[in-house]
């Protein structure tokens, strides 16, 4: 397979994960000019491709094959923004579906975090693996250090259904 044809297909995956459509110029998803976006605006990259970016601002025709061989793309290029997650989560609302845009909200949250942090709380919020004090204490962080009230709000109800159901370090 040729380096243009594995580039189409990366390219494609992307497209089709992203709804279809190339991204363009970089503007500011309607979340953050004021505006909601609305079941209307779905799916984004085929009715505002002008407003995906990566965290670092590269569109999605800088991300090619091409530009990963030459160095020109790192992990954080990759990355996608608390925007467009709201966006994504407006658009769930707008579509009925609250538990969507929950999950939406809480992920646009944590993109604040570093990776091996959010890794790290993964692993603490397992079961057995941390005492009540450990989660509130992850959960003061989040709130107080990334400004993430809807995941400090989970890992709170998280400890405290661990409680009751017996499943943190020392209850095995």
């Amino acid at each position: 397979m040729s380096q243009e044809s594995i580039e189409n297909l990366v390219r494609g995956i992307l497209k089709e994960m992203n709804g279809g459509g190339a991204a363009t110029a970089a503007s500011a998803p309607a979340s953050t000019s004021g505006n909601k976006a609305t079941e209307a605006d779905y799916p984004i990259a085929q009715k505002h491709p002008e407003w995906i970016k990566t965290k670092t601002g590269k569109t999605m025709d800088d991300i090619t094959l091409e530009n990963a061989l030459n160095g020109n793309l790192t992990p954080e290029d990759l990355k996608i923004t608390p925007e467009i997650l709201k966006a994504q989560g407006e658009i769930a609302t707008s579509a009925g579906r609250e538990s969507i845009s929950r999950n939406f909200d809480r992920a646009a949250e944590l993109t604040a975090l570093p990776d091996a942090r959010v890794l790290e709380m993964y692993n603490a919020l397992r079961p057995y693996r941390s005492s009540k004090e450990e989660l509130m204490a992850i959960a003061d962080e989040l709130e107080n250090q990334y400004n993430a009230k809807i995941t400090a709000d989970f890992v709170r109800e998280a400890a405290e259904h661990y409680e009751v159901r017996k499943k943190l370090k020392g209850d095995n």
